[in-house]
């Protein structure tokens, strides 16, 4: 009797303790992922208050992605070498710290700064969570729905953070956006040794020089796009840029082939549909993270919204994102990666050229249709998505493998913010020019939509770039099983669908 009652409890203190922790990940992945968008409705007020330039406005959000997407290899690694638990405490710790700097900023540099240190603490602790994620749930149902939470807190924290940043900037200050992080970061880093199993380290060392050409590549490939927006695509800066970017990317790659112990071991991309997911979360990141950027903008100065009402318009995406995000875990055991990875591209390609259709006139309706089609567009696809990124992985590389993601994501939404923000600011210029200053106040708002639009005609054809990958790349084997014995170092397991059964 005491031996049946020792065997019920030990299995039940198990589930418990999964449970906290799968809580302490999905929390901690809100609050990175939040910080991404929570800017954004406070924008005008923070371009107010602290007198930042068109130009550098900008900076406020593609520092974030830009140091979350540049670190994230690196930060995955140090997850694999050094204990997951560990640095996943570290970067919530680094990410404290600079929102509580950025409460303080006095003028816009600070706080381009601080933006740019949270990214770093969340390239060290988002690819480190996914990672203790992958590790105690096991393949299959059980993990599916881990996955399921995980990516439903990854999407929705998009909209969440404009609902957010919406409240706290109306009804007390926009610093409150950088000082709500520090109780949230306090309760992680106190539950996360109690919750989280540390992972033992594995043998190697830092790849230095990746990281260093890695991650500098990417801020000269940006910063490249984001002069090109305001100096021109031939200007001095922008070339300089771009050729920089080149040599440090290429520079990359060449020494990640020769590097024993390499930032990203290149056998990482044997696998078809592992290739196949990071292609479609980098066009999708691409064509929907200026959509949040756009659409704040475009409630706020064309409409006049106050910054929670435009928050508050963004809660019914949030919804959905969660809601489909949460549907499509329960469900990929049955059907498989195949129908999200084609059903969730097609409805995000249909939700952005439904934007097309925005005129300066008009109301919330217009925009309330569009913004549900992609919400359950991308609650369809994250959750396969992450899934195929760390299916058959071996355990000392699964740091590895969700940085990947999240760089794809990130590095896209970077890159999109900057090439979309270069044609909508274009398209402007081009038709104030043409109104030669008559009915001043519509013709700005008109011509500012219109920028807009032509940015997601733009967005549109790089989510039917999504769509096709998936075609053509994804790849599942009939209705074959994954062994439920991974061999450590079998990457060319396909990712396949698993009956309800298992």
């Amino acid at each position: 009797m005491a031996e049946q009652m020792v065997a019920t409890q030990e299995p039940q203190s198990e589930n418990h303790h999964l449970g906290l922790a799968l809580a302490v990940i999905a929390c901690a992945q809100l609050m990175i992922v939040l910080d991404a968008s929570i800017v954004n409705v406070a924008l005008p007020t923070i371009h107010r208050d602290l007198h930042f330039s068109e130009a550098s406005l900008e900076w406020l959000v593609t520092a974030y992605a830009l140091t979350f997407g540049g670190m994230l290899l690196f930060g995955g690694r140090t997850g694999d070498l050094y204990g997951k638990r560990r640095m996943f405490m570290v970067g919530i710790a680094i990410f404290a710290t600079a929102s509580l700097l950025g409460g303080f900023a006095q003028d816009p540099t600070w706080l381009i700064v601080t933006r740019g240190l949270q990214g770093i603490g969340g390239a060290i602790a988002s690819p480190t969570a996914l990672s203790l994620l992958a590790t105690p749930f096991p393949e299959g149902k059980a993990r599916n729905r881990a996955m399921g939470i995980y990516a439903a807190m990854s999407a929705s924290g998009l909209a969440v953070g404009l609902l957010l940043g919406g409240v706290l900037t109306s009804y007390d200050s926009w610093r409150w956006i950088f000082f709500v992080n520090i109780p949230i970061a306090a309760v992680e880093l106190g539950l996360a040794p109690v919750a989280l199993k540390e992972s033992p380290g594995s043998p190697g060392h830092l790849d230095v020089p990746g990281a260093i050409t890695v991650t500098t590549g990417m801020i000269a490939l940006v910063y490249g796009f984001t002069n090109a927006s305001s100096h021109g695509w031939g200007s001095l800066g922008s070339l300089l840029s771009f050729f920089a970017a080149g040599v440090l990317l290429v520079s990359f790659f060449v020494i990640e082939r020769v590097q024993p112990a390499p930032l990203m071991p290149l056998r990482i991309f044997a696998n078809r549909n592992r290739v196949g997911a990071y292609a479609i979360m980098l066009t999708i990141g691409t064509a929907t993270f200026s959509v949040f950027f756009f659409l704040t903008q475009y409630l706020q100065n064309v409409h006049g919204y106050s910054p929670i009402r435009a928050g508050l318009a963004f809660l019914p995406m949030a919804a959905g994102v969660m809601g489909a995000a949460l549907l499509t875990a329960r469900v990929i055991t049955r059907i498989g990666i195949r129908i999200p990875l084609l059903v969730g591209p097609l409805m995000i390609f249909v939700g952005l050229a439904w934007l097309t259709r925005l005129t300066a006139t008009s109301g919330y309706p217009e925009l309330l249709g569009p913004l549900i089609l992609l919400a359950l567009g991308m609650g369809q696809c994250f959750v396969p998505l992450t899934t195929t990124a760390v299916a058959g992985v071996s355990a000392d590389e699964t740091g590895l493998a969700s940085a990947l993601l999240n760089t794809a994501q990130q590095i896209g939404g970077a890159v999109g913010l900057s090439v979309l923000g270069t044609v909508a600011a274009s398209v402007t210029r081009t038709r104030l020019a043409a109104a030669h200053g008559h009915l001043v106040a519509a013709a700005l708002a008109a011509a500012t939509t219109h920028g807009y639009t032509d940015a997601f005609i733009v967005a549109a054809g790089l989510a039917l770039v999504a769509l096709l990958v998936s075609v053509v790349v994804i790849r599942v084997k009939g209705q074959a099983r994954v062994p439920t014995a991974v061999p450590p170092r079998n990457l060319e397991l396909a990712v396949l669908p698993i009956p309800a059964s298992s």
